[in-house]
């Protein structure tokens, strides 16, 4: 059974935040990981860079694709995280936590708004599966 933390929201772009405060950590769910299949590479932007909601904030690429990865919120990416970059498989066996990706300054906490709580995200992936 794939890892659907509670204490997470969800993007339908298999995208997921933690909210802390005005600060948003964004990674990759366990689902998207695991149907990617091993992570090979991974382009991210930097620090003070600017992020939109629904728009590309980075590109992963495994074995059996290359995707763009989808921004559920907007703002100024405060951090990177830099470990990954030299341990990528890390996106891959801890994807909710030491996996994360980047951390954002929120800049519209309503955005959170259309994201899915895990029971949500739960739901729409028995549908995705359903349809595929």
């Amino acid at each position: 059974m794939k890892s659907i933390p509670d204490d997470l929201l969800y993007s339908r772009e298999h995208v997921w935040v933690r909210v802390e405060g005005d600060l948003a950590t964004i990674g990759i769910t366990d689902h998207a990981q695991e149907k990617l299949g091993e992570i090979l590479s991974l382009d991210l932007p930097g620090a003070d860079s600017y992020v939109e909601r629904d728009e590309p904030f980075g590109t992963i690429e495994s074995a059996k694709a290359a995707i763009e990865l989808i921004s559920p919120i907007s703002g100024v990416v405060i951090s990177v995280n830099e470990d990954i970059t030299d341990e990528i498989g890390v996106i891959n066996s801890d994807p909710n936590e030491t996996g994360w990706m980047i951390i954002v300054d929120l800049e519209d906490p309503t955005e959170l708004d259309d994201l899915l709580n895990a029971r949500g995200y739960h739901e729409f992936l028995i549908q995705e599966a359903e349809v595929d």
